[in-house]
């Protein structure tokens, strides 16, 4: 079973590997070492110190698991100027009927950022930019209805 690829910046790859180190490395030690203090005082059964290093612990791996599985199917995309609108790409578009222009970034999930202008390539805006060229119309189903924009230019 092939699984789903994500895309992530450069600096989203290096923020997330950069966690992950962390993590591994240092985050692990200290729940270690708290667990360690917490088993010399004895009953673990009413030990609150000694459930709560637990569920931090659990916490700490799930997190560890879920970035070890991100980085491994993820690919590095950067920004690039091409005729029409990949992952990676940053263009601009207005919504008809007097919309005003917005600039947007296609991203993965992982990075989207709304007040940025950054948007998932999977939400129902980006996925319906995806291989289009300056110029084109796209529609999109929002909660409000269908909503036209045409994109302007790929920056």
């Amino acid at each position: 079973m092939e699984m789903e690829k994500h895309y992530l910046s450069h600096e989203k790859h290096a923020e997330l590997a950069r966690e992950l180190d962390v993590l591994k490395k240092v985050k692990r030690r200290e729940i270690a070492e708290r667990l360690e203090f917490a088993k010399s005082l004895g009953d673990l059964s009413e030990n609150a110190e000694y459930q709560s290093a637990r569920e931090e612990q659990a916490e700490v791996e799930d997190r560890i698991n879920q970035l070890d599985s991100l980085l491994k199917i993820s690919e590095i995309i950067a920004a690039h100027h091409t005729s029409q609108v990949e992952v990676g790409s940053t263009l601009v578009v207005k919504k008809q009927l007097g919309g005003e222009e917005t600039k947007y970034q296609i991203v993965g999930p992982e990075e989207v950022d709304i007040a940025a202008g950054k948007i998932s390539y999977l939400s129902p805006l980006g996925s319906s930019l995806l291989k289009k060229k300056k110029g084109e119309q796209v529609i999109v189903l929002t909660p409000k209805g269908k909503v036209a924009y045409e994109i302007i230019r790929l920056t």
